[in-house]
């Protein structure tokens, strides 16, 4: 077991609810294994009471930085001193680092995340038409990254349409060649079709796509991770499609978190030999 000290160095995981949160049993295994005194602590935090608490959060002397997850990662974007580029494009941010001079610069990896376990998986992404349902903070991460990575067109959907709107005018606005579509969410005639929304977190959540017109060639990708094979994985694998749990988005990104909060890196392999997820 880890030994936490005076010296130890704090990373915040902020959001609500804290049920489903992951990242503590996968970061914290690998610092113990390399010996890093530093360790990530799940913090509660109501979207009313957010913004003051991220003011007082990065007091602390010894916080390195913060991942941010729902609700809160559209909200961290003003409460920054600086956003990467990758978080200014998704219109969301879901890591804040500390620098030494107390300047807060925030990033967003959820949508390399995604991305890299799709690729990794074979699914063939440039010249694509690519189905994104939910276009909050995730979904604009996963759609910012796959316009990076060359698909031909994406059919973004929101029930807030207003969301989908506004998602599918930043990318239009860095991607000009890109195909956008908003207000359907039919998957069928797509080679990929993402639930980036939070249906799947409750047993008795309605599959967030008609089932019957996604074909079997279709790769179908989640970010809920309540549970490792969702009603919708469950039904898709059914019809033969290959497929992208949750969890493989957030092991292909904490390479990426570790690099940007100083930790080095690791492989998701690495990574998952040592953490203690359980479902």
């Amino acid at each position: 077991m880890m030994t936490i000290s005076g010296k130890t160095t704090l990373i915040a995981h902020v959001g609500y609810p804290t049920e489903s949160f992951k990242a503590p049993m996968i970061y914290n295994p690998w610092f113990e294994a390399r010996g890093i005194d530093a360790l990530v602590v799940p913090m509660g935090v109501k979207a009313e009471d957010y913004e003051a608490f991220f003011a007082s959060l990065f007091r602390l002397t010894n916080i390195r930085g913060a991942l941010v997850t729902m609700p809160h990662k559209v909200t961290t974007m003003a409460l920054v001193d600086e956003l990467t580029p990758a978080a200014k494009i998704a219109g969301a941010c879901n890591a804040v680092r500390k620098e030494p001079d107390g300047r807060l610069v925030g990033d967003q990896f959820d949508g390399a995340g995604f991305v890299r376990g799709v690729q990794r998986k074979g699914c063939k992404l440039e010249g694509a038409r690519v189905l994104v349902s939910g276009c909050g903070g995730v979904g604009s991460a996963i759609a910012a990254s796959l316009a990076a990575a060359g698909v031909a067109e994406l059919s973004l959907f929101d029930t807030r349409a207003e969301s989908a709107e506004a998602l599918g005018g930043r990318l239009k606005a860095h991607y000009p060649a890109l195909r956008v579509a908003t207000g359907s969410k039919d998957p069928a005639g797509h080679a990929l079709v993402i639930n980036a929304t939070p249906l799947g977190m409750k047993a008795d959540d309605p599959l967030p796509f008609d089932i019957d017109r996604i074909a079997p060639s279709t790769f179908v990708g989640e970010v809920v991770m309540k549970s490792e094979f969702t009603p919708l994985l469950r039904a898709a694998r059914a019809k033969g499609c290959a497929v992208q749990v949750g969890t493989d988005m957030l092991f292909e990104m904490i390479p990426a978190y570790l690099e940007f909060f100083g930790y080095g890196s690791a492989t998701p392999d690495e990574l998952r030999a040592v953490a203690r997820v359980a479902y």
